[in-house]
């Protein structure tokens, strides 16, 4: 039977099947599994983790999913309009943007303006800070603002991609309907 003839999902396994078969020392894939079922999308995860580990192969992705990249990938670079504007480790990423979730007695202390905020939510006296810096020295400074509450929260990659990108031009545009 003609792979043309395959359904969109058994078209990108076969794909990914003869890729791995030929043990490539690098292997660039784009939306691998995108369109496969979540019993398969496990399974080539699975493999490509295993043949990177054995045989030291090094994988590049590229994918809107980033939720599905953070279980996998432990390097990311972000590509904005044929450019590469972000490149670092996952952990680094991760560490340079911290999430607060505060509460004060008051109002929030004009001296949490020192940090470099990217974002402030308020739901009552509970406040939700992306604090871009290091995490051990944005918590130390606001302890000494003497918080009721103060609790550092995990970020997933797809939030720090919206907070480190945010300012770029995102904007849904020449749409016709």
């Amino acid at each position: 039977k003609s792979l043309k003839r395959f359904s969109r999902g058994m078209q990108k396994q076969a794909a990914f099947w003869l890729g791995i078969c030929i043990r490539p020392h690098i292997m660039l894939l784009d939306e691998p599994v995108d369109g496969l079922d979540p019993v398969m999308r496990r399974k080539v995860w699975s493999i490509l983790l295993q043949d990177v580990a054995e045989k030291e192969m090094t994988v590049f992705v590229s994918s809107h999913n980033l939720r599905e990249l953070e279980d996998v990938c432990d390097h990311v670079g972000i590509m904005h309009e044929g450019r590469i504007v972000l490149e670092r480790s996952l952990s680094e990423l991760q560490n340079n943007i911290v999430k607060l979730q505060v509460a004060f007695e008051g109002k929030l202390p004009e001296e949490i303006d020192k940090l470099n905020i990217l974002s402030k939510q308020s739901s009552g006296r509970i406040w939700i800070l992306i604090v871009r810096g290091n995490r051990e020295d944005i918590l130390n400074h606001v302890h000494t603002l003497n918080p009721l509450l103060v609790d550092a929260l995990p970020l997933s990659l797809e939030e720090i991609f919206i907070y480190e990108l945010g300012g770029m031009d995102y904007a849904v545009k020449n749409i016709v309907l």
